[in-house]
């Protein structure tokens, strides 16, 4: 099952590349709902996938928000340091993909 939505998922990112993202979260929302279901399954996964989605409107907060791991613990916010001033992407369009 959490193949299927992950298939999904991956669908859609496929449909929407090109565009710029509306999301106000990095990493974005179906970034975080294809890691939520690859890490805790299509229960649980999919919840938190829902959630997020839910989360992700004009009058939330916005940024770094990732997928907590199997424990619990989310990892901390990546420092941007001086000689990587975007070391964030902080849409789709920002990230390049793999060579």
């Amino acid at each position: 099952m959490a193949r299927l939505l992950g298939r999904m998922v991956h669908a859609y990112q496929v449909m929407t590349d090109g565009r710029p993202s509306p999301c106000r979260y990095v990493p974005s929302c179906s970034s975080y709902a294809a890691e939520a279901l690859e890490t805790h399954g299509a229960l649980r996964g999919g919840s938190m996938a829902v959630r997020r989605i839910c989360r992700c409107h004009p009058w939330s907060s916005s940024g770094w928000d990732p997928v907590p791991d199997a424990s619990g613990h989310q990892a901390p916010e990546p420092q941007l340091g001086d000689s990587q001033p975007s070391a964030i992407p902080r849409s789709r369009n920002d990230v390049k993909p793999d060579a």
